[in-house]
């Protein structure tokens, strides 16, 4: 006899994302303020009633006038103002209650918390920095620990300085590379239920595909007529690259990816100086190349028009001892010093 095993896949999160139900804020504090006054008149009224001698109905007037006000003060905290480009993530007694992503003064259940683990993260870090001298509150997308303790999220447009990393190209070189991301949190919800701190988890992700696609790469070719992609030439095809693959392992944080840019890229110190050498060589025989092209089509040009214009008649041997000197005064590094001939040439 089989026994049957059932199993499930593992998700992530099965939280889908609501709006939740709220009222107008201003129309929610006007009523909460008269029922305050309500329950101020009452405890008055009842206190006039024990005085002319009817205690019961004075007594229940009070004490009901006493529980209603202690409601009316726990309603103010279901009144909440989101600011443009904020969202907020509502729990109700450890549940998803909803979510808040348009701007203005609502009031909703008073018992809802907003929920942010990011929040408890800045603070945390923010305990350590005044317990430990010389550490600081920045967090790694560069944003103040202190404001980060609000518990709503920013929707806004943020830049993430990535870290500067040493790694080793497709060649084998080491080289210090680092990359600027635009952002964004698109889906707030998953944003703050999905992984325990999203700014956290975006900075590492990005380390990890910087230091991937950096080592598939190498820095430059030696072949200039080569069409492989190399990071100095192709920084901005290889962003692109790291922009998808980026978007790929964040979607299930909820953000969005707007642009990834290289920011830094060079050879390690190491190596730094024999590249630069190398380049500068490759920079000198490129140049050579050009000039003893340049200086052969003169010294043609030259001969050519001595010859047509009849100028000189020049046997081999003068024309080969014209067109060595010629070439020695175009294609020399330094300045040729002029020899008068008074006496013949022959």
């Amino acid at each position: 006899m089989s026994e049957k095993v059932e199993t499930k896949d593992l998700v992530v999160s099965d939280v889908v994302e609501k709006e939740i139900t709220k009222a107008n804020g201003a129309a929610a504090l006007f009523g909460i303020i008269l029922g305050l006054i309500a329950t101020v008149a009452g405890v008055i009224c009842g206190g006039l009633l024990c005085d002319k001698g009817k205690v019961p109905f004075g007594g229940i007037l009070i004490a009901a006038s006493l529980v209603l006000f202690v409601v009316f003060c726990i309603m103010f905290a279901g009144l909440k103002v989101i600011h443009p480009n904020e969202a907020a993530v509502y729990t109700f007694f450890g549940k998803y209650y909803g979510t808040i992503k348009n701007a203005g003064f609502y009031y909703i259940n008073p018992f809802a918390a907003c929920y942010n683990p990011t929040a408890s993260s800045a603070f945390d870090e923010l305990a350590t920095a005044f317990t430990k001298p010389g550490t600081t509150d920045k967090t790694e997308t560069g944003v103040t620990a202190t404001s980060s303790l609000n518990k709503k999220i920013s929707t806004k447009t943020i830049t993430l300085n990535n870290r500067k990393q040493k790694v080793n190209d497709a060649l084998g070189n080491p080289v210090i590379i680092g990359a600027a991301v635009i952002w964004k949190v698109a889906n707030p919800t998953k944003a703050v239920f999905n992984v325990e701190n999203y700014n956290k988890y975006l900075s590492t992700q990005c380390d990890a595909i910087i230091r991937n696609n950096a080592r598939l790469y190498p820095y430059d070719v030696m072949d200039e007529d080569s069409d492989e992609k190399t990071l100095r030439g192709s920084a901005v095809e290889i962003a692109e690259s790291m922009k998808a693959e980026l978007q790929e392992k964040v979607v299930e944080a909820g953000i969005e990816i707007k642009d990834v840019k290289i920011t830094d890229l060079a050879y390690s110190d190491e190596i730094a100086a024999a590249m630069l050498q190398k380049q500068q060589a490759r920079a000198i025989v490129a140049a050579r190349q050009d000039i003893v092209e340049g200086a052969v089509g003169m010294v043609k040009m030259a001969i050519d028009q001595l010859n047509e214009e009849e100028v000189v008649i020049l046997d081999e041997e003068r024309k080969a001892a014209m067109v060595s000197n010629l070439l020695v005064v175009l294609c020399g590094s330094k300045e040729a010093q002029p020899v008068v001939n008074s006496s013949s040439i022959y």
